[in-house]
């Protein structure tokens, strides 16, 4: 019988407590730092639940000596209490193996405290996520889809997967990306619209959560070519409806990264805190001020389940944006400075409601007292959109003629016509931008910061 292989750690950084003092063990993880004392050293080791401190002497002081920073390795000693004002516990080292060198000079520093552009840290992604604001921005996000999901099964919807490579471009096509598909026309898909209105039909409330592709050649902060989208579409819902869901989403998901993921938070948010600030005695300066940007409260203890999210007509919109002097007729789109404008009036996160039909795409259903304007909306937090939704069009021949209305082709969309003469519900759904979800939660300046390898018109690895 062969020998299991024994674990080569027995310990994580944030399991050394009280209770492993004058204890053995072993922990792994890269050096990070190292403090030569002569006869002493002080070696700090992290892995990727938070810091520990080493002690060396003697031939492993000498050892240690010759090991690159950032080199991983595997350290056996005793716990003991340590001496330092920030560190409660320490490793006496009695073995270190190295398990692999790093090569110097990196092309990063993964400590955080020499600033490498964007570029050049996802150029070295893996090795950039040693620094703890940034794996702190991917556990949050991790933690932010695990809420998402929960939050829309307590709803009951049913999560989905639609196809990625689609047929026809039925979207409009300009901004798809084409490829080969077997000697034939294929796209990859930019949503999951029209499948998701489909599958309305069997499964009432669905979601999805995937990747999407846009050929825009945009060098924004805030797009990308591939992006996660939160889908979701509800039998039976008027677009009311799905919107409160979507604000009680938002909601839930701040609620959950404050109260499970306090730590870090304030890892992503510590660089807008003012060191003389005095804040909230009973929260750090970090979460103080992103509840403060977000709304949430103006120094009280308000729970973010209670935060409120404004509600503004797209003709309030423009009526508020004439007194800001920008000059705008009804039926206008919003510029990228209108939105600046017009979020520096609402605070946090806003909707935008009844935008005129002619700015919606054809399946967007029209106001029954006022068929110029929408059954639609959009959630904002400043300038940047992060939710586009509204209600469907279920009537199979209203949704051809907008088709014909916008230059499309209906023969492109027969399958999906076709499932609407099947029973189609009223229905209304929602697309959420998870990575702009995400860089505003993180208080990230580029939407590329949360995301692990981004693609864009100009990048197209690692």
């Amino acid at each position: 019988m062969t020998e299991k292989p024994k674990m080569i750690r027995s310990h994580l950084a944030d399991c050394i407590t009280n209770d492993l003092v004058d204890m053995d063990i072993s922990v792994a993880g890269w050096i990070e730092d190292v403090r030569d004392i002569g006869k002493l050293g002080f070696v700090l080791m992290r892995d990727f639940t938070g810091m520990m401190q080493i002690i060396v002497a003697g031939d492993l002081l000498s050892q240690i000596r010759t090991i690159p920073r950032q080199s991983c390795v595997l350290v056996e000693g005793k716990v003991q209490r340590s001496k330092a004002k920030n560190v409660d516990f320490e490793i006496k080292a009695n073995k270190i193996s190295l398990i692999a060198k790093a090569i110097h000079p990196l092309p990063i520093d993964p400590t955080g405290r020499v600033e490498s552009s964007t570029d050049k840290r996802i150029d070295s992604r893996a090795l950039d996520l040693r620094d703890p604001k940034v794996s702190a921005i991917f556990r949050l996000r991790s933690s932010a889809l695990q809420t998402i999901r929960n939050f829309l099964r307590s709803r009951r919807f049913t999560e989905v997967t639609t196809p990625k490579i689609i047929g026809t471009s039925t979207e409009g096509g300009a901004n798809l990306f084409r490829c080969d598909y077997f000697g034939k026309n294929a796209y990859l898909a930019q949503s999951p619209q029209l499948y998701k209105e489909q599958l309305t039909v069997g499964l009432e409330r669905v979601f999805e959560i995937g990747p999407y592709f846009r050929a825009e050649k945009s060098h924004t902060v805030r797009h990308l070519a591939e992006f996660t989208s939160v889908d979701v579409e509800a039998a039976f819902l008027d677009y009311t409806d799905v919107m409160e869901i979507v604000a009680d989403l938002v909601r839930r998901v701040i609620s959950d990264l404050m109260h499970l993921c306090n730590a870090d938070l304030k890892l992503t948010w510590q660089k807008v805190t003012e060191p003389n600030t005095v804040a909230n005695r009973n929260e750090d300066e970090a979460i103080h001020k992103m509840k403060e940007l977000f709304g949430i409260s103006n120094g009280s203890a308000l729970d973010p389940l209670e935060l409120k999210i404004e509600q503004l007509t797209y003709e309030r919109a423009i009526d508020e944006l004439r007194g800001q002097g920008e000059s705008l007729s009804f039926g206008d789109d919003l510029s990228d400075m209108a939105l600046r404008k017009l979020g520096g009036l609402h605070k946090g996160f806003y909707f935008i409601t009844d935008w005129p039909m002619r700015l919606k795409p054809f399946y967007i259903h029209e106001k029954e007292e006022n068929q110029e304007l929408s059954c639609s909306f959009d959630l904002q937090f400043g300038y940047l959109e992060l939710v586009s939704g509204g209600r469907r069009q279920h009537d199979p021949d209203k949704l051809k003629n907008r088709i014909i209305e916008q230059g499309l082709d209906p023969s492109g969309f027969v399958d999906h016509l076709r499932a609407f003469q099947w029973g189609m519900p009223p229905h209304s759904g929602w697309g959420l931008g998870f990575d702009r979800l995400m860089m505003v939660l993180t208080n990230s300046q580029n939407v590329r910061e949360v995301v692990l390898y981004p693609r864009d018109a100009e990048r197209l690895g690692p």
